[in-house]
């Protein structure tokens, strides 16, 4: 799976976790849902992803042109 998709499944899932612990757990959880939307916003404009630095150095993504 190419790097950006990886990326996007990554995000939409970890928003979607936390808005269900926020709603169930507590609270305190939407703020992560905030620290991903900073993170996506913040990937826009410096063109430097933390998640992709982390699944690069995990071994994924290397193959991304091979298809």
């Amino acid at each position: 799976m190419p790097m950006h998709y990886l990326i996007r499944l990554i995000a939409g899932t970890f928003v979607l976790v936390s808005l269900a612990l926020g709603w169930f757990v507590h609270p305190a959880w939407f703020l992560f849902t905030a620290f991903v939307g900073v993170n996506l916003i913040q990937s826009a404009f410096t063109r430097w992803c933390l998640m992709e630095k982390i699944l690069a150095a995990l071994g994924f993504g290397r193959s991304e042109s091979a298809g």
